[in-house]
């Protein structure tokens, strides 16, 4: 049988082919997938879930004319794929290759760039506004949504504005009653009732003004065709309910959807996860995951929040053992935060566990509902630095930089295991205000870090190593880096390492030492360089009137794509080598 998929180069070939000819190519685009994403890894489940949803919509609408904007994007290889990308597809999520989600930069049907949830109604609702100023009202503007993101507070709000408008906005919900973890909520409990045929009055939707419709067989192609070639001639918002399996396809996908969202290296036949060589060391989410129970239990006070990532912060361990004392809100971080700093107005101990990235959609709440108030709440930001193959939306490199303006807050990078602990027993012994404790995406580097707790002195930095002629102040684990360079120098005696530990406040006791003894210094950070950590640094030496030769080092003042995380080090010159050359050419 002729393999439909290779002669698809666009969406125009596409809508060639005989609408009874679909479903074989569901199925080779099915197999194409699981192909590449099972040795080149990447986010599975949802791209299979929305196979036939993806053909159907550029079989009917005239894209890239008509405007598909994909909420998040995890779901959106299939898209790729059929839109002249297959034969790139081999290099997703790999430096120099396509991007894990829809990109602008990167082709003409990526409408909007995506990477963070709920964003595609209000995207989609500016596109169709402006269609109607410019005059062109053919054009077509699709949503495509999950049930977990459409919870979000911003996919509200683009619903509320929509209602009350006549723009030509079509919103898909794609329904399959996961995210990454599976969606909570009063929300998700309304939709699986709308799903059982229970919810017979009060269609949320309709109230809103919407044209509702569904929900219909998300796999059954043809009636998807059907029912988007007649909501194609609705004016106004429209609303389709569509019924997904995440993972449809591939049975081990679709039983264990947690764990296939993103699922490594796995045999394209069997589904079967390939095994690892297991590592001696723990991910420092499992060193928060598991520290947070520890302490827990020796504190009745202490709750555990995170917006919909229970699995990827491990706040699931607490969540297992004690239920009524952690919490996941849903993709709902301004939520997180402001339950968070409720919760601490009344005697308890919120450790809000956010991904860096994700907390820059609560700075508002950061600010004026926790720190204005000098509420003791305390910030885990998992995911910091750069985090690898998701690429610019998911890198947490500006976290230093948008936390060291706010006052009140302390702001901690912890450069291993044990020091995450051992912050986290202090945070939680009574700071009498907030706390940000941020730290990397992936394994430690110590193997024995379940040790007795410490406390650490707020604001005090420490010494790593001595040194003559020059010094290293680092922040957080890109320590690792900093003394494996020292190690690698002719004359390793010639370089201090301070960790500084504290970004706010500063040990400037120390750092008036440092600026006294040493000529030359290097601050480092897996921070972009613009109001970080080394511009702290540059800030003490100015007030103090310091005229000492400052090199800062980070992330530099542009958007880091996607590679794997030793890869984008050394492109800017943060990893080992690098940092070893740049220490020599000082000595």
């Amino acid at each position: 049988m002729q393999k439909l998929l290779n002669e698809i180069t666009n969406p125009e070939a596409l809508r060639l082919l005989n609408q009874k000819d679909l479903p074989q190519l569901a199925q080779e685009l099915r197999e194409f997938i699981i192909n590449i994403v099972a040795t080149k890894e990447g986010h599975l489940g949802a791209s299979l879930g929305v196979v036939e949803l993806t053909i159907a919509l550029h079989y009917v609408f005239n894209t890239p004319e008509d405007l598909l904007i994909w909420d998040v994007g995890h779901q959106a290889y299939g898209h790729k794929i059929l839109t002249g990308r297959k034969d790139l597809f081999h290099t997703n999520r790999q430096i120099g290759g396509l991007s894990g989600f829809p990109n602008r930069s990167e082709s003409p049907y990526d409408a909007f760039g995506v990477g963070h949830a709920s964003t595609s109604i209000s995207a989609a609702l500016g596109m169709a506004i402006a269609s109607k100023i410019k005059g062109d009202f053919k054009k077509q503007h699709i949503a495509v949504i999950g049930d977990a993101s459409i919870a979000g507070g911003m996919a509200f709000e683009g619903l509320n504005h929509a209602g009350v408008t006549d723009a030509n906005v079509l919103v898909i919900l794609n329904d399959n009653a996961i995210g990454i973890d599976p969606s909570v909520g009063a929300l998700k409990m309304y939709l699986t009732n709308v799903k059982k045929g229970t919810q017979k009055r009060n269609n949320i939707i309709k109230a809103l003004n919407f044209d509702y419709s569904g929900p219909i067989d998300g796999h059954d192609i043809d009636a998807i065709i059907s029912e988007l070639k007649r909501l194609k001639k609705v004016k106004g918002p429209k609303f389709l309910h569509v019924i997904t399996t995440k993972g449809k396809g591939l049975k081990q996908a679709e039983e264990n959807q947690v764990t296939y969202h993103a699922p490594g290296k796995f045999d394209a036949s069997t589904g079967d996860i390939l095994s690892k060589t297991p590592s001696e060391f723990t991910k420092f989410q499992d060193v928060f995951g598991l520290t947070l129970l520890e302490l827990a239990q020796h504190n009745k006070n202490i709750v555990g929040i995170t917006p919909a990532m229970p699995t990827g912060s491990s706040l699931k361990y607490m969540m297992d053992a004690m239920p009524d004392r952690a919490f996941d809100v849903g993709i709902a971080e301004q939520h997180a935060v402001t339950l968070a700093a409720g919760m601490a107005t009344q005697g308890l101990i919120p450790f809000c566990n956010i991904y860096s990235t994700f907390l820059q959609r609560a700075y508002d709440q950061v600010i004026h509902d926790v720190a204005l108030q000098n509420l003791p709440v305390i910030f885990c930001l998992d995911r910091a630095g750069l985090v690898g193959e998701d690429g610019a939306t998911h890198h947490g490199v500006f976290d230093l930089s948008y936390l060291n303006c706010i006052p009140n807050l302390i702001v901690f990078a912890p450069r291993n295991e044990i020091e995450l602990r051992n912050i986290m027993y202090t945070a939680q012994l009574g700071l009498n205000q907030p706390i940000a404790i941020r730290y990397p995406r992936g394994r430690g580097f110590i193997a024995h870090w379940k040790q007795p707790f410490n406390t650490i002195e707020i604001g005090k930095a420490v010494q790593l190593k001595t040194g003559h002629k020059a010094a290293v102040l680092s922040i957080g684990a890109i320590a690792k880096n900093v003394s494996d360079a020292i190690d690698r120098l002719g004359n390793p005696s010639d370089m201090a390492h301070y960790d500084m530990r504290f970004v706010k406040p500063l040990d400037e006791t120390l750092l008036h030492d440092i600026f006294k003894t040493y000529q030359t210094i290097f601050t480092i950070e897996d921070n972009a360089v613009k109001g970080g950590f080394g511009s702290s640094i540059l800030e003490f030496a100015a007030k103090n009137n310091y005229k000492n030769t400052l090199n800062v080092l980070g992330i530099p003042d542009q958007f880091i794509e996607h590679g794997s995380v030793t890869e984008l080090q050394k492109t800017i010159g943060l990893d080992v080598e690098g940092l070893a050359k740049l220490f020599s050419k000082h000595m």
